[in-house]
Formats: C-alpha cells, sequence, structure tokens
C-alpha cells in the first residue's frame, strides 16, 4: 500500500467518516421537558436502533474505508465480483440517503442526527466529486524533498577502495604512499599536477564528466569509463596525462584531466 497515493478528496472522505462516528454516539433525539425526563429520552443511535447506529452511520464508516483501501492498493481489489471503491462510493450514498430521511422523519431532531447527516452527506459528496473536481485530486501528502545537491566531490562512498577517507591499508607504488586520505572537507578543484615524474606521489581524484580511461599501450579503444562522483587513484603523471587505476585493478591513461578534483 502507498499512502502518498491519497489524495485531498480522500482526506475528506477520511474526515468525514471519523464525523460520521462521532455523530452516532450523540444523542439523536431532541428533548424540552424537564432534565430527568430528556435523560429517559435522549438516546444515541446505538441505543435508539441498532439499524439506526449498524445500518446506517457504521454503513458509510464502512463506504469510507473501502474507498480508501481501494486508493491505496495498486491492483482494484474486489468483493464479490464489485470493486472496492465504486462499491464504498454505494455505501456512502446509501447511508446518506438514509440519514436524510431519519432526519425529516423524527419528530426531535437531536445534535447527533444532524452532524450524521453533514458528514454522511460530505461522505458521499466526496467521494463522487474526487475524480471529477480538480482541487480534489492532488495528493493528501507531498511528495518528500529531493535532497540538497551538494558540492562535486563532497558525496564519497561510505568505504572501500576508491574512497579518499577509508579507515584501511592504502596501496603504494614504488615505495611512495599515496597522499594523506581525505578528512571531510569538500576536495578543492585542482588542475592536474605538472610535477616531473620523479617526483609524483600517487593520489586520489574524481572527474567531473565521464572520461574515457585508454590502455597504457596507446590504442585507441578506452578499456573503461571514469563516472563522476567516484574516487580513482593517479599511479602515474605522462606528460599532462594520468595513469589511473579503477577500483576493480585496471589501470590506464586518463588523457583529459581538466577540472578533476583531487582528494
Amino acid at each position: 500500500m502507498n499512502i502518498r497515493s491519497l489524495t485531498r478528496g480522500d482526506g475528506v472522505v477520511i474526515g468525514a467518516a471519523v464525523l460520521l462516528f462521532i455523530a452516532s454516539l450523540l444523542d439523536v433525539t431532541g428533548c424540552d421537558g424537564p432534565d430527568a425526563v430528556c435523560e429517559s429520552i435522549e438516546t444515541n443511535a446505538w441505543g435508539l436502533s441498532l439499524g439506526l447506529g449498524l445500518g446506517t452511520y457504521m454503513l458509510g464508516v464502512i463506504g469510507a474505508a473501502l474507498i480508501v483501501v481501494a486508493h491505496l492498493t495498486p491492483q482494484p481489489r474486489k468483493v464479490v465480483g464489485l470493486e472496492l471503491g465504486p462499491l464504498g462510493i454505494g455505501f456512502a450514498a446509501a447511508a446518506a440517503w438514509s440519514l436524510l430521511w431519519w432526519t425529516l422523519d423524527a419528530e426531535s431532531v437531536g445534535v447527533g442526527l444532524i452532524l450524521g447527516l453533514i458528514g454522511a452527506l460530505l461522505l458521499a459528496g466526496g467521494a463522487i466529486a474526487t475524480p471529477l473536481v480538480p482541487a480534489l485530486k492532488p495528493a493528501l501528502l507531498p511528495a518528500p524533498r529531493p535532497a540538497a545537491p551538494q558540492p562535486y566531490g563532497a558525496q564519497q562512498p561510505p568505504g572501500g577502495y576508491g574512497y579518499p577517507g577509508a579507515q584501511q591499508q592504502q596501496p603504494s607504488f614504488g615505495g611512495q604512499p599515496p597522499q594523506q586520505p581525505y578528512a571531510g572537507q569538500p576536495p578543492q578543484a585542482q588542475a592536474a599536477p605538472q610535477a616531473p615524474a620523479g617526483d609524483f606521489s600517487p593520489f586520489w581524484f574524481a572527474v567531473p564528466v565521464a572520461r574515457p580511461l585508454f590502455a597504457e599501450d596507446g590504442s585507441p579503444t578506452p578499456i573503461a569509463e571514469l563516472a563522476p562522483g567516484t574516487w580513482y587513484l593517479a599511479v602515474e603523471q605522462r606528460g599532462p596525462a594520468l595513469v589511473a587505476q579503477t577500483q576493480d585493478g585496471r589501470r590506464g591513461v586518463l588523457q583529459d584531466t581538466s577540472g578533476i578534483q583531487r582528494g
């Protein structure tokens, strides 16, 4: 069931059903006589008639439940061959029709009967009008807001190879350990290092956009693609290009190093 599939019209139906149930517990008959006499006369729907309490008030509440359940389930559900939604609307309309005649036929109308009629009319009206009135069609609960975008490179995987801040032993190349792991602040964009090869130290980096990684033998066919948001290890520099190692251990040449971000 998906609660976010409920609409504003369903909210009206739910509220009307609650009002209808509360009304069934209030006095449905009125009295203008002495208090002692009125206490013996005034009663709620359940005390006056089981047909009124169960067959009218609860008929509307059951109808509201069927309507809501029908909208919560992705596939139409049926009872004795009837879909829950139309069946619930029928129950709501029957409850409103019955309460209307109970109100017109009563010699003394109590607050429970008045509120029950209002609730039943709202219930039936909301159920029927929901697919027809645009104001009732929007979702009852707003969709969750997407997470605010963070600066590029600020999010890394929680651990494992390729994460500059991972608390694990870092691979070494030629006896030189990688640079100090990333310590929690967003990495600053830096240009590819242009230091002599003998002074090169491996470092973590990320690419701003997807870029191909070519074989070290100069083959024009890419062997992998570096994806943004993932950290890779630069193990060697060849002029303006970098030799990078992927998470699965493959090595290749990154020819376009513009805009990379170091960890």
